[in-house]
């Protein structure tokens, strides 16, 4: 027998407090504000409203948790762009999909 009742949800991921606002922080200090701002904040209210009818914080935690992956691998992303690779050369599945059928 478990010790959490079965319609509690576990969530995996339980951000710090201040998360949001640090995050929010960041957004705006970064070269992508104009367009990250506007849909954190979009996000962040859904998830909020979400989070009031439901009485779950997994939206607004996934919400932290999914624009922090962002910032962090924002650099790597325009490494990438930057690097001038071609990426033409890799597989399409959907046209290996379309040839099983």
């Amino acid at each position: 027998m478990s010790a959490q009742p079965d319609h509690a949800p576990v969530t995996p991921y339980a951000p710090a407090p201040g998360a949001p606002a640090e995050l929010l922080a960041q957004l705006r200090a970064s070269d992508r504000a104009d367009r990250w701002v506007p849909a954190f904040e979009q996000e962040w209210t859904a998830a909020l409203e979400e989070s009031r009818k439901t009485f779950s914080l997994a939206g607004l935690y996934e919400v932290v948790q999914v624009w922090q992956a962002r910032v962090a691998s924002a650099s790597a992303v325009d490494a990438f762009l930057a690097s001038g690779r071609d990426e033409t050369g890799f597989v399409d599945l959907e046209e290996i999909r379309s040839r099983r059928r």
